[in-house]
């Protein structure tokens, strides 16, 4: 197989800097170009940090983008001006912003995933079954433990999991999303979803989805113990979308459910 020229934005996040370095380790990818939204005078692994520009993606077969939405449209803009296909890690989408994500995925193919963990991918299949299953007379919510630095909540994972939740009910999830809680020991089922984040130490992830009807309660739940679950399921998914034509795919089509 050809190796896959690969660009990594983001590159001095914790994600950038990790995918970086399952990269280096996959021979069926070349690292070819690393980016910062701002000036940065550095290498890493002898590649030099520049900005988002047409010039420092040419090179690339492949861009991998975990940054913030504001950077992945200016990435996005980039790449579907040079017929570049995307992974994007990133979470924290409008509504609006999801569909101009469509829009690009018109002309370039676009892998789009909150979480690349094959397991949480399978977690979130398993929700929507049961969401499905268990009717009206069971109440949700989203419980999601991160280490202390992560900042925004509830994390992109647990929000798919509410996407999970309310696609099983058939039902927008937008009008589905309950109370957002931080930090609290204790939170309330709801006929919306009610969500904890949790904000503590150095974990790097748990997510846990429960339903009840006040007679018994259904848990689901997955635990990472190694950043490297993410990054590889990015680089997966990069070979996989490396054949695809122009469209909106997700781990779901990757991982064949129906």
């Amino acid at each position: 197989m050809k190796k896959i020229n690969l660009a990594v934005t983001g590159c001095m996040g914790r994600m950038g800097q990790q995918i970086i370095k399952s990269s280096v380790k996959d021979k069926n990818f070349k690292l070819v170009s690393i980016t910062e939204g701002k000036k940065l005078n550095k290498k890493i692994n002898g590649i030099k940090v520049d900005l988002n520009t047409e010039e420092t993606f040419k090179r690339s077969n492949l861009i991998i983008d975990f940054t913030v939405p504001k950077c992945t449209f200016q990435v996005l803009k980039i790449a579907s001006k040079l017929k570049k296909r995307i992974v994007i890690g990133t979470t924290g989408f409008s509504k609006k912003e999801e569909n101009l994500i469509k829009k690009y995925s018109k002309k370039i193919p676009i892998l789009k995933a909150g979480n690349m963990s094959l397991g949480i991918n399978l977690l979130m299949y398993l929700t929507e079954i049961a969401s499905g299953s268990l009717g009206k007379n069971y109440l949700s919510k989203v419980y999601e433990v991160h280490h202390k630095h992560k900042k925004d909540y509830p994390s992109g994972t647990a929000l798919m999991l509410g996407r999970g939740i309310a696609t099983g009910k058939v039902k927008d999830f937008y009008k589905m999303i309950g109370k957002k809680y931080l930090n609290k020991k204790n939170f309330p089922y709801s006929k919306k979803i009610n969500f904890n984040s949790v904000r503590t130490g150095e974990i790097i992830g748990e997510h846990e989805v429960k339903f009840s009807n006040g007679k018994e309660i259904i848990t689901l739940n997955h635990e990472a113990f190694d950043r490297t679950l993410y990054s590889e399921g990015a680089l997966i998914a990069a070979k996989w979308l490396m054949n695809k034509k122009p469209g909106l795919y997700s781990m779901r089509d990757l991982m064949n459910f129906k």
